[in-house]
């Protein structure tokens, strides 16, 4: 069984530091910080991930798998070969040379699609692949992400789009782990509440 939360901390892939805080690339201070790209060192934990992936994804019926440009591209490739589909990737903006493309690969017109995301913060990104994908006349059913940060704009923001998100690992499933193994104490774990009620609040104390 798949408990990509462990996997996820095992590997390196997701660090967590309430008291000396990340900087992510928008200015905001943040207590976590996750690479997924990571996880594709590790054969057995990808191949578990893929397997988990792909159930995930045939149970909404797809006739095409698409990743987000670029962390959801090897996913997005694994997971077709393992359902025997057609894959294409999305840019969350057109490219500003050739062809101006921002969905690459297979037309996607008439498809049902998945869209394989590595890690959804914020959603934003995510969104713009969904609604590049709708432009082409593809029928986007789900966003499947590895794993989300759990914050309330995402939640909002794929609601708003009227897409289901389903991921593989929680939020709360990784921190109950790095509490476990000693990474986090109570006071951390109030730190990390804290910050998924209010990102910007949180950096702004922490600056």
């Amino acid at each position: 069984m798949l408990d990509l939360a462990a996997g996820l901390l095992d590997a390196g892939a997701v660090r967590l530091s309430p008291r000396s805080p990340f900087t992510w690339a928008s200015g905001l201070r943040s207590p976590i910080y996750c690479d997924n790209r990571q996880l594709l060192g590790f054969p057995d934990l990808r191949s578990r991930i893929r397997k988990a992936l792909a159930e995930a994804a045939a149970a909404a019926r797809p006739t095409l798998v698409a990743g987000t440009s670029t962390a959801g591209i090897a996913w997005a490739a694994l997971v077709a070969d393992e359902l025997g589909l057609p894959m294409a990737y999305v840019r969350p903006e057109p490219k500003k040379h050739g062809m101006g493309r921002q969905v690459e690969g297979p037309h996607t017109d008439g498809h049902r699609v998945v869209l394989i995301e590595d890690l959804i913060s914020t959603g934003g990104s995510s969104i713009k692949c969904v609604e590049a994908l709708r432009h082409e006349d593809a029928q986007v059913t789900q966003v499947l992400a590895l794993f989300s940060y759990g914050l309330p704009q995402a939640d909002a923001a794929f609601r708003d789009a009227g897409v289901e998100l389903k991921v593989l690992a929680t939020f709360p499933e990784l921190a109950a782990r790095a509490q476990e193994k000693g990474i986090l104490d109570a006071r951390d774990m109030e730190s990390l509440k804290e910050w998924r009620a209010d990102t910007v609040a949180w950096s702004k104390r922490h600056e």
